[in-house]
């Protein structure tokens, strides 16, 4: 029986649980607070059955084809030396950088074009309130609309407002000690196609990587205990940043020059989504919002695109909502809670405060970059978590294209 469906957020884990739910004869419509689809964000990668679920979407050579074109990672010494580099071309497998780099307002609008004919889009609006019955949810919109859904899928960030509202009490994170800001400046001439990090004194690094559109992603981060940094505007978060960095080497003045007039100035303290249940009666979480692991876990997008093609599997194989919800969480806590199993010490073993610490890591990763040792020292980054068995939710696939979808019209909305 298809189901009304309501998918809060339009990144990678709501426009593909968008897709799933709607080319299974679903009525699907995505709610998202910006005004317009959000194409900005830094670089992601997709590995194992993420990669899965993008070919049996179609779109896994689109998003090769679009992708950051980076060819390795470098660590960078003070004199901006390179002492130790993982080039893609002499590894066995995925390294640090993994054959599919994206940006992720490339992948998500990949998604987004895939699925904006089966779904129905609403921009800048969001839920303020849910009311659950056992035939449902009646969600009511900031706008002053309201709807009743038979399921509500929660797929928004770390900070999701709707998952505070159907789960209070539920919603203090693992703080990782780590704040990071992320920004676009322009490419200079002596940028090239790795991705290099460079390390200073204190807890700071300092990392550009290429994209395929004539720009450089810069990231800053400082290994700290959080100090609230995250609620402040955006001026205060800068200034913080430029006396942070104003002495720390390399490319740092550079980066804090463009940091003034870029336009997508990002800041976070890094924390992880440890949600002891995503479901409540008809309500479920997905992507960040139920295990947000944080850049440190590396699989982030990998989870968003195989939590998505699970749930929609699970609800396609199981008539009753809570059989399927519930075994959807099943299928995916393993995953999840192993790719969240970074001990906190380990941003500061990577971010060393001395410079006794830095010459230490860089040490390491120069044996490790050896030949005899690169591809043992690789499965570091690229661990393979407990993944699930993608081939149970082979009906997804076998119901091929849904030619029309019943929509609710937005005006009804």
């Amino acid at each position: 029986m298809p189901f009304k469906i309501l998918v809060t957020g339009a990144s990678i884990a709501g426009n593909a649980a968008a897709y799933w739910l709607a080319r299974s004869g679903h009525a699907v419509t995505v709610v998202e607070r910006s005004p317009s689809f959000r194409e900005g964000g830094q670089n992601i990668d997709v590995r194992g059955v993420g990669r899965e679920v993008l070919q049996a979407m179609g779109l896994e050579q689109a998003a090769l084809a679009q992708g950051t074109g980076e060819e390795g990672t470098a660590w960078i010494g003070e004199d901006g030396e390179i002492v130790a580099q993982f080039l893609s071309s002499d590894l066995s497998g995925d390294g640090p950088t993994a054959e599919l780099e994206i940006l992720r307002g490339d992948l998500a609008s990949l998604l987004y074009d895939a699925t904006r004919e089966r779904a129905t889009y609403r921009f800048g609006d969001q839920v303020r309130q849910v009311q659950q019955a056992e035939d449902g949810v009646t969600v009511s919109f900031q706008s002053g609309a309201s709807d009743h859904f038979d399921l509500l899928v929660v797929a928004e960030g770390v900070g999701s407002a709707t998952r505070k509202i159907v789960f209070p009490g539920e919603n203090d994170p693992r703080w990782m000690d780590l704040t990071m800001a992320y920004f676009t400046i322009p490419r200079s001439d002596d940028d090239d196609r790795l991705w290099r990090w460079y390390h200073a004194t204190h807890g700071r690094s300092i990392s550009l990587r290429p994209d395929r559109h004539g720009t450089t992603r810069a990231m800053l981060s400082l290994q700290k205990s959080p100090s609230g940094e995250q609620d402040w505007d955006a001026d205060r978060q800068k200034a913080w940043l430029r006396e942070q960095f104003r002495d720390a080497g390399w490319q740092a003045s550079r980066m804090l020059s463009a940091m003034e007039t870029t336009d997508d100035f990002y800041f976070d303290v890094l924390r992880q989504v440890r949600m002891p249940r995503w479901v409540d009666k008809r309500v479920v979480l997905t992507g960040d919002a139920a295990w947000c692991v944080t850049p440190l876990g590396g699989i982030g997008a990998t989870l968003a695109l195989t939590g998505a093609y699970v749930l929609a599997g699970e609800i396609e194989r199981n008539a009753d909502p809570a059989a399927a919800l519930g075994a959807y969480e099943a299928a995916m806590r393993p995953m999840v809670e192993e790719a969240q199993g970074i001990p906190k010490i380990v941003p500061r073993m990577m971010n060393p405060h001395s410079k006794l610490g830095l010459h230490l890591l860089h040490g390491v990763l120069k044996l490790a970059s050896q030949p005899a040792l690169r591809d043992a020292a690789t499965k570091i980054f690229a661990r393979p978590p407990k993944e699930p068995d993608l081939s149970i939710y082979g009906a997804l696939e076998r119901r091929g294209e849904v030619e029309t979808i019943a929509q609710p019209p937005i005006a009804r909305l």
